[in-house]
């Protein structure tokens, strides 16, 4: 295990099905408990939660990554009340340079389900803005949650990763593609008007589908979304009234303690479409409809892991400029582990000894050109003389360094000498800090 206690615990589409992945996803109101329980288990200083369709991550540093990796798996099951033993054996632990690398990766979407899409990127700047508004987050996940997202916008302008990827929606019109022939004189229902649910309707309407229904819990957004894309706003409340319109059932709302649309009302709608087909996709974590609804006839029910196999097929496509974008990573995961690394309080006390050293000799070397000829006598007593002085003033902030350096994962009198004598190639954290979060880059949003 390396030194740094950065780790990364967690579970995706890669390791776990979405019945196991909806168990242990943190809705809203749920994970600003967890985020300050989460800091106070062993050997956890700093904690984010990662809690999207598609994966549910923790990313911890504190001064031990055992312990951490040890304690984070009880956290998550704990939290949700769901068997650790399942859940470990689904569960990925990345530490150290692994770990920031997985993280970067992430921000990138090169550990996506579709490779490219922008939607990752807007969800961890969001779930940071969370852990930093908490405090939870700290100096160094501070840090590498802003290199991650500088990261991803270099893969994003550097290749051409983006411009190629086929999107969540474009999947999912695929998939409806096999039920109908034609769109034009079918009624799509949108329940959930965030970000992954529009960009489906948009490939709906852009498919030709004849008109749009959209329902949200918050009925202006549904308003702002119906205008923008041309559809009819349906209020939430009254979401099984309108139903049986619809031939294609977009579930973008996370369901909460219940599901959105249950088996008996599905039959309903049905019952009154006379049994015309329904196809409806269901991209939310935990699932907004009941699974017993594909049974019934005529209806045809997917979730987000079905998409998994149309998306696959476009995986080619994109391969080259994947290892392009994999390159960027990696030259950036080192250029972070150069600035962690600097955190250590020997390397430091080492550089600002060097770097003090090299002032006194070249000071030195100055102004003894400027007095003329000098004994070696004289020499040596100047010599003596500003080793001296040199000495005595790094004598109180060396022994201040040293007196934290039994304090695992404390950077502050680290960070602030290097800044104080302006060492390595650190970049003051206020630059970092100018880097919006979250909604910074348009397109990624």
């Amino acid at each position: 295990m390396e030194g740094h206690g950065i780790v990364v615990i967690g579970l995706s589409h890669h390791t776990a099905p979405i019945a196991l992945r909806e168990q242990v996803a943190f809705a809203n109101g749920v994970i600003e408990p967890a985020l300050r329980e989460l800091v106070t288990l062993p050997g956890v200083q700093e904690g984010v939660i990662v809690s999207t369709c598609n994966r549910v991550e923790v990313v911890a540093y504190g001064g031990d990554a055992a312990a951490a990796s040890d304690a984070i798996p009880e956290f998550l099951g704990r939290v949700h009340g769901c068997g650790t033993r399942e859940l470990r054996q689904a569960l990925y632990v990345h530490e150290g340079r692994e770990a920031v690398r997985h993280l970067f990766r992430v921000a990138a979407s090169l550990d996506s389900m579709v490779v490219g899409e922008p939607q990752i990127l807007g969800q961890l700047k969001d779930q940071y803005a969370v852990a930093a508004s908490l405090g939870t987050s700290g100096r160094v996940l501070h840090r590498c949650f802003h290199k991650s997202f500088s990261v991803a916008k270099r893969v994003r302008s550097e290749t051409g990763i983006a411009e190629k990827a086929v999107s969540v929606g474009s999947a999912a019109v695929e998939l409806a593609g096999g039920i109908f022939e034609r769109f034009a004189d079918k009624t799509a229902l949108l329940v959930g008007a965030g970000t992954m649910g529009e960009v489906t309707a948009r490939q709906l309407l852009a498919r030709g589908t004849g008109s749009l229904l959209v329902a949200n819990r918050t009925y202006a957004r549904a308003l702002d979304v119906a205008r923008e894309l041309g559809g009819l706003p349906v209020p939430f409340e009254r979401l099984a009234r309108y139903l049986p319109l619809a031939d294609l059932v977009i579930g973008a709302a996370a369901a909460g303690p219940d599901f959105l649309l249950r088996r008996g009302q599905v039959e309903d709608a049905m019952r009154e479409r006379r049994h015309r087909p329904m196809f409806i996709i269901d991209l939310a974590v935990p699932r907004a409809i009941e699974p017993a609804v594909q049974e019934l006839d005529g209806v045809y029910v997917y979730d987000i892991d079905d998409l998994d196999g149309v998306i696959a097929e476009n995986q080619g496509a994109r391969a080259t400029e994947a290892l392009r974008a994999e390159a960027i990573v990696d030259a950036e995961v080192d250029a972070f582990w150069r600035w962690l690394e600097g955190l250590d309080v020997v390397p430091t006390i080492v550089a600002i000894r060097d770097k003090v050293e090299a002032i006194r000799q070249r000071e030195l070397a100055r102004h003894l050109a400027a007095l003329g000829p000098v004994d070696a006598r004289q020499r040596e007593a100047i010599e003596r003389l500003t080793r001296a002085i040199v000495n005595k003033i790094l004598h109180a902030p060396l022994t201040a360094l040293r007196g934290h350096q039994a304090a695992p994962g404390e950077s502050f009198y680290v960070e602030a000498a290097r800044a104080l004598f302006q060492l390595g190639e650190d970049a003051p954290d206020a630059a970092l800090a100018a880097v919006p979060v979250p909604g910074d880059d348009d397109e990624d949003a």
